[in-house]
């Protein structure tokens, strides 16, 4: 059941239930939303290591973690070991409880500078970048590394698969997210949770069960969420697109996982739908000013009005928001 803790290092996760990273939406605003609904680790936005070394302190309030939003962590993304071993411990600097190493990223940009996803064709790199990463940050800090199936499905992406995860684990890595789509898949199809049960299997039969398995990919119901964790034998879930406008996820899940039922008020009122989007608003309004919040929250407004009755017309209402007073008068006409 999802009452175990997550462990990774020397954190522990009570629920063990976490925030992706998440490019574009993960940031300071959404993931206070999801510790308010019982989110208790988060991680923010995927960031480019050569933007981590040389973005300034005024910039860096935009991306880097808040002072109470202990513990969070960092996920990198690049593809020269040197610069993620700079941009890690900049970010260990900066005050994060943890690093995670993105080789899954399946956008085309990213796979053609050879970073995210297309690190999964190439062990001899990825386990290069975890090697010096893992010496040259403190040892009190946990790694960890976001994986996909593999590059494709061809039999070679399922050998590099494997070379990687275990030379991760012998490495140092105390936990994996597995993503369980083929980087080619990016987001079509299903994601193999069969998969995901057996690379559990093989960590244990390996010798790594203290290594956290965390599994990724189609978790959009309490239900099918609990069904997973079950069934896989994972450690914990991270949710990713299934919680971009319903942060109530986090809550539905913890309540599923205590009594089993389905919770009776699912989706939630239309006043308690306005009361979290204005309250996402106002942190963003504050961290941003009202022209980048009302740019950056078009997209959350998007996800949020997918819970709304009337989805179509309040998703065209939110993509026409530009200015403070155009969501308000969209709250008060919608919700």
């Amino acid at each position: 059941m999802l009452t175990s803790p997550l462990r990774l290092g020397n954190l522990e996760i009570a629920f063990p239930v976490i925030q992706a990273a998440l490019s574009g939406y993960s940031d300071a605003p959404m993931r206070k939303i999801a510790r308010h609904f019982g989110c208790g680790f988060a991680l923010c936005e995927v960031m480019l290591d050569r933007f981590v070394i040389a973005v300034s302190k005024r910039k860096s309030r935009f991306y880097f973690a808040d002072t109470d939003e202990h513990p969070i962590g960092a996920q990198l993304m690049g593809s020269e070991p040197g610069q993620f071993v700079a941009a890690a411990q900049r970010l260990v600097s900066e005050g994060f409880d943890l690093i995670d190493l993105n080789f899954a990223c399946p956008v085309k940009k990213v796979l053609g500078h050879k970073r995210g996803g297309y690190l999964m064709s190439d062990p001899k790199t990825a386990l290069k970048i975890i090697e010096n990463v893992r010496r040259n940050i403190p040892d009190t800090i946990p790694l960890t590394v976001k994986l996909r199936k593999g590059f494709d499905d061809l039999p070679q992406s399922r050998h590099n698969f494997f070379r990687i995860l275990d030379g991760a684990v012998e490495q140092g890595v105390c936990g994996v997210t597995l993503h369980a789509r083929t980087v080619k898949q990016r987001y079509e199809g299903t994601s193999d949770w069969t998969f995901v049960k057996e690379v559990k299997s093989h960590l244990i039969s390996g010798g790594y069960s203290s290594v956290a398995l965390i599994g990724s990919g189609d978790l959009f119901t309490p239900e099918i969420c609990l069904q997973r964790f079950q069934e896989s034998g994972v450690n914990a879930l991270a949710l990713a697109r299934g919680v971009i406008g319903n942060p109530w996820l986090f809550a539905a899940l913890r309540e599923y996982a205590n009594s089993c039922c389905p919770l009776t008020v699912f989706p939630p009122s239309l006043s308690e739908q306005r009361k979290v989007i204005a309250e996402h608003f106002r942190l963003s309004l504050e961290l941003y000013g009202e022209h980048r919040a009302a740019t950056t929250m078009r997209a959350f407004g998007v996800r949020y009005s997918a819970l709304h009755p009337a989805a179509e017309l309040v998703r065209q209402a939110f993509v026409r928001s530009k200015t403070a007073d155009d969501w308000q008068q969209l709250l008060e006409r919608w919700y």
